[in-house]
Formats: C-alpha cells, sequence, structure tokens
C-alpha cells in the first residue's frame, strides 16, 4: 500500500525550486555539467493505464504545493513498468521499480508528455555513467517551463544499489541538505559490477533489462567540456511498454 510521507512533506516542500541537476561524480572527482532550470505543465488524468492518457481541458502547472499528491494519485493508478528508450545509436528497455513510486511515475508522466523527445545524452563518463534529460537548446528549457517547477523525495532505502544498469535520478545542487530529486534528469551506471558509492546519495527507480550494449556504446563516444559528447546522443523517443 501506498503511504503518503507527511512528515517527510512537511520538511522538505520548504526546498522545492527551480530544478538544477546535481551530476553524480565517480570516486575520482570529475568536472559537473549545470542542468537547464525547470520550469511548468498541461495535467494528465489517468484513468486506465491500458489506454492512452488524454490531456484535460483546463492547465495544470506542478508546483512545490501540488506534485507530491499529484505523483501520489499518478502512481497508484499505474500498471505499465516499462520504457523503451531510442536514440540516435539504438534502444534499450529500462524496467522501473513499483516500490519506488514517485520516482517510476514521474519519468513514466514525463515520457508521455514527450518531455524526453529531443533532448540528449549529454554527459558521458567513461565507465561510470550516461546522464540523459538536458539539451543545449531552448525548446528543453520550455518544455519544463511548461511541466512545472518541482522536486522529488529522496527514495534511496528501498535496498536498491547503483549496480551496472541502474537508472537513477540526480539530486538538486541549490540548497539541498535533503538531497531531493532532480525530475527531468536522469543517469544510468555502465561501472561493472556497479557503483556503489552513489548509494544513498541517489535514488534508483529502475534498470536496463535488454539493449544494454547500446547504454556501453553510447559511454564509449569522445567527450569535450563538461562531459558532453562532441557528437550529440539524441534521445527520439521515450515510450511506455
Amino acid at each position: 500500500m501506498l503511504l503518503r510521507p507527511f512528515a517527510l512533506i512537511t520538511s522538505i516542500l520548504l526546498f522545492f525550486f527551480v530544478s538544477c541537476g546535481e551530476s553524480p561524480k565517480k570516486k575520482t572527482p570529475q568536472k559537473v555539467e549545470t542542468a537547464v532550470p525547470a520550469d511548468s505543465v498541461q495535467q494528465e488524468e489517468v484513468e486506465d493505464d491500458s489506454e492512452e492518457e488524454e490531456e484535460e481541458d483546463n492547465a495544470f502547472v506542478l508546483d512545490e504545493e501540488n506534485a507530491i499528491d499529484f505523483f501520489f494519485d499518478y502512481a497508484k493508478k499505474l500498471k505499465k513498468n516499462k520504457v523503451k528508450i531510442t536514440t540516435t545509436m539504438g534502444s534499450f528497455i529500462v524496467q522501473l521499480y513499483d516500490d519506488v513510486p514517485y520516482h517510476k511515475a514521474n519519468f513514466i508522466y514525463l515520457a508521455r508528455k514527450k518531455y524526453f523527445d529531443s533532448t540528449q545524452f549529454h554527459r558521458v563518463v567513461k565507465d561510470f555513467i550516461i546522464q540523459g534529460g538536458n539539451s543545449d537548446d531552448r525548446k528543453t528549457a520550455r518544455k519544463r517551463g511548461d511541466i512545472g517547477r518541482y522536486l522529488l523525495p529522496p527514495d534511496a532505502k528501498k535496498g536498491y544499489k547503483h549496480h551496472r544498469g541502474t537508472i537513477s535520478m540526480p539530486s538538486s545542487e541549490r540548497d539541498n541538505p535533503h538531497k531531493l530529486a532532480s525530475p527531468y534528469e536522469f543517469f544510468i551506471v555502465v561501472t561493472n559490477p556497479g557503483s556503489y558509492h552513489l548509494d544513498g546519495s541517489y535514488t534508483p527507480f529502475g534498470r536496463v533489462v535488454e539493449g544494454m550494449d547500446i547504454v556501453d556504446a553510447i559511454n564509449q563516444v569522445p567527450v569535450g567540456d563538461g562531459d558532453w559528447p562532441q557528437k550529440n546522443v539524441y534521445i527520439l523517443k521515450v515510450e511506455v511498454l
């Protein structure tokens, strides 16, 4: 049964604002790339997870006041837990953890809003991670502005570790003692067997179950300053399966 974390909400909502992603680091410090600010959305009504959701007539903006309740209700009605991420280098499938409800609901919601379409894997650290969900164009910033300004509570105590293939969410870097998660970005661990120094600081919410060779290929592309690939690696679409 999904429980509302009232005590947690009371303490963390004071820290909700525009998300700037704090990138996970290797044990050897890496240069950190700062994310594009986020901002607002049209809410979808989740009636049956087997059908495509329809947008409401009235615009609804996610913010520090409504995000937790929204994703609480959204998560209860979700039946699907896999997504297919198609990139310019191929596709892979991720299974999302049912018992990390806010992060799962957030990722599916953003996928259905087509937020990830045309974003990039903007940070690639060889033999460590690939990080996606950002871009260097204004379109991504506008999409964030259309969805809302919010962060997610951490959920790192379900026993999931940062094994190879784990998808996790970076935390906001600004005035964030509670390690609230930056909702628009994600990273995937490629380290073998894993990057366990990240456990407890970031929230694992799924794992690659098919196409890890594509993730590895992305991890090997040449990069420039800030670990940004020299040739852009685009996320073409994210589909809920």
